[in-house]
């Protein structure tokens, strides 16, 4: 099913000006270089993998995740966490009644949302898994480390396909899965560093089942076999997700498919890498040298020509809720017809010769299937 099948439309898909009584909704060249800036900076795999998003979005995706980035610092280096979820969420609250505080990422945040239909329980869910942080919850379950996940990564996947037209149900629980994955490695990598800040998120129960007592672990934590094969285990669990969310990219406008491919490739190399040193992300961190990414991004572009399985899988059941509050938003606002129609005509030929390209395979594969 091709992706205009699946997808509503909305005014900023084919880039034109926004607004309501008068007031452009689209991000200022200002706030969107400032917080280019900031995720160069502080998002060095994020800024690398948005390189192939196309000009119509790329600077929209740029401002939503400098939002992100920034509620993550706010709550990480705050000495009274609670107090600066607070802050946060009345900036939120602002920037959805359009009256954003004076600040780059704020002001962008607000012209993205409004411009690109994003509900508010999506941002808001993020804020809840920061909270989770603050709090020290902890997560005896794969489950449980899924939902922390799907608040802080998988909605931002979500978003990301909302940025990119793609709306239906199937597309989206692909995007969750993909956050819930990236994240899934991020934790594999960061389980030494977590682990000094007096965080854990690997199951705990899974470290139980090993015979490790994980408060007295986070007391004094150290890299043993054991806790390596935990790890692993949850970079298996990454891997799932990561060929889930293959096959959903598939449904994204072809010009938005290998920035997102690229994003998959380089943190499931992240996971790799930390299996290649035994699971052991506790004596030291995981990194992706520039020359493997150079190389990812070279494979994420062809991946983008080819149909990459099928994304029949059902939701994670974690992420049903943020697909559900989507749902509803977009009844009540009757949003319907195929954003793909817009584009700059670079963008347009691009579909269509990749278009050709998928087609080509198609015809290869059932031609070999048949001989």
């Amino acid at each position: 099913m091709s992706a205009s099948s699946h997808t509503a439309a909305h005014p900023a898909a084919n880039g034109d000006a926004l607004s309501i009584a008068g007031r452009d909704l689209r991000a200022s060249a200002a706030d969107l270089a400032e917080c280019r800036a900031a995720i160069r900076v502080g998002s060095k795999t994020f800024h690398a993998a948005s390189l192939l998003l196309p000009r119509r979005i790329r600077g929209s995706a740029l401002a939503l995740y400098a939002f992100c980035r920034e509620a993550d610092d706010a709550i990480d280096r705050s000495n009274e966490p609670l107090h600066a979820l607070e802050a946060l969420q009345y900036r939120l609250e602002r920037a959805y009644r359009g009256e954003p505080i004076d600040n780059a990422a704020d002001r962008a945040l607000s012209a993205v949302v409004m411009q690109f239909h994003i509900p508010q329980e999506l941002p808001l869910a993020l804020l809840e898994g920061f909270a989770w942080d603050a709090t020290a919850r902890t997560y005896d379950t794969l489950s449980e480390v899924r939902a922390y996940g799907v608040r802080v990564a998988g909605t931002v996947g979500v978003m990301m396909s909302l940025l990119m037209g793609v709306r239906s149900s199937g597309a989206l629980a692909r995007a969750a899965d993909l956050g819930v994955a990236m994240q899934l490695s991020n934790i594999a990598r960061d389980v030494g560093e977590d682990a000094r800040m007096g965080r854990l998120y690997l199951p705990r129960q899974w470290l139980r089942d090993e015979g490790i007592d994980p408060d007295l672990w986070l007391r004094e934590p150290k890299f043993e076999p054991r806790l390596g094969s935990l790890i692993d285990r949850l970079v298996d669990e990454a891997g799932q997700l990561y060929q889930r969310a293959a096959a959903g990219i598939d449904e994204l406008p072809v010009e938005c498919r290998p920035a997102i491919h690229a994003a998959r490739l380089m943190y499931a190399a992240i996971g790799r890498e930390v299996s290649r040193r035994g699971g052991d992300s506790v004596s030291s961190r995981a990194v992706v040298s520039a020359r493997r990414k150079l190389f990812l991004l070279a494979e994420a572009v062809i991946a983008a020509t080819r149909r990459n399985g099928t994304s029949e899988h059902a939701a994670l059941p974690e992420a049903e809720y943020l697909l559900e509050a989507i749902a509803l938003h977009d009844r009540t606002r009757g949003l319907a017809g195929d954003p793909l129609a817009g584009g700059t005509l670079f963008e347009r030929e691009l579909s269509r010769v990749l278009g050709v390209f998928e087609r080509l395979e198609r015809l290869d594969r059932d031609a070999r299937a048949a001989g």
